[in-house]
């Protein structure tokens, strides 16, 4: 097991990755807080884990610095902090609010500020214990070029990338390192709700009528699943990953690699 005796917390951690994330941390014997807004999060049934549930809300300075107390009574230091809560809009900046806007900086970028802010002291304690600490946030292949109609999301997601850096520059001589997994197309909640859109392309078609398309675009002729994710969040997490820092990890099947892409 490569996280035995290890401590994490992952932020949005009922959402379709959060919980692939959540269950292979486990797997590879690391005690694992897991946050969110409600125990179910994206999904109608809450799935045991084994995972430990504490509510956060990951834009409210207050809910991050109550949930971390809760932390403290749990674990006396953090080796893995996970970056996974998040939320898109399919909109034009046009057509987005204000509102919607600021609340996608809200969730995206403030939440990975703020439950790092304070996540901080533990993941130096797990350091002065003499063990690793990695912090993992998500961005993604939006931060680098873009989707139609995801203004906001591309906005945020560009800002992570800058944070993630900035953190590592600031954090590594304190033997803390920095990441940011930048995913691709991932089959989740937020995945379906994206091609039942307008602002998709896709005509307001269901994910089943889509597949094959979305297949079709990627030079490996698959898109993602959140296991696929939790497997490199799993490695960044671990000692194996010790000299990896500062770096945004893209995964999406080859799809940013092309020179022009298929729109659907």
């Amino acid at each position: 097991m490569m996280l035995k005796g290890k401590n994490a917390l992952v932020t949005g951690a009922r959402g379709g990755i959060g919980r692939a994330i959540c269950a292979r941390l486990i797997k590879e014997g690391a005690t694992v807080i897991a946050t969110d807004l409600t125990p179910n999060g994206s999904y109608e049934k809450q799935e045991e884990d084994g995972a430990i549930f504490l509510s956060m809300d990951v834009t409210s300075e207050e809910s991050v610095k109550s949930a971390y107390k809760e932390v403290l009574k749990i674990m006396d230091s953090l080796n893995i902090l996970v970056n996974a809560a998040g939320i898109e809009i399919e909109k034009t900046i046009e057509d987005t609010t204000l509102e919607e806007w600021n609340r996608s900086f809200a969730v995206n970028v403030t939440g990975t500020f703020l439950a790092s802010k304070y996540g901080l002291p533990l993941l130096r304690k797990a350091v002065e214990k003499g063990t690793n600490s990695s912090v993992i946030n998500f961005g993604s292949y939006d931060g680098f070029i873009a989707d139609p109609s995801l203004a906001a999301y591309c906005a945020t997601k560009g800002a992570v990338h800058a944070l993630t850096r900035a953190m590592a520059c600031d954090h590594g001589p304190e033997g803390i390192r920095v990441n940011a997994i930048c995913p691709g197309y991932i089959d989740t909640p937020m995945l379906s709700s994206f091609f039942s859109g307008e602002g998709s392309g896709g005509g307001g078609k269901t994910i089943n009528q889509l597949e094959q398309a979305i297949r079709d675009v990627h030079p490996i002729r698959n898109y993602g699943t959140p296991e696929d994710i939790a497997n490199l969040v799993n490695w960044l997490a671990s000692d194996e990953a010790r000299y990896a820092s500062g770096q945004l990890w893209v995964m999406d099947g080859g799809l940013s690699a092309q020179v022009q892409q298929m729109k659907i």
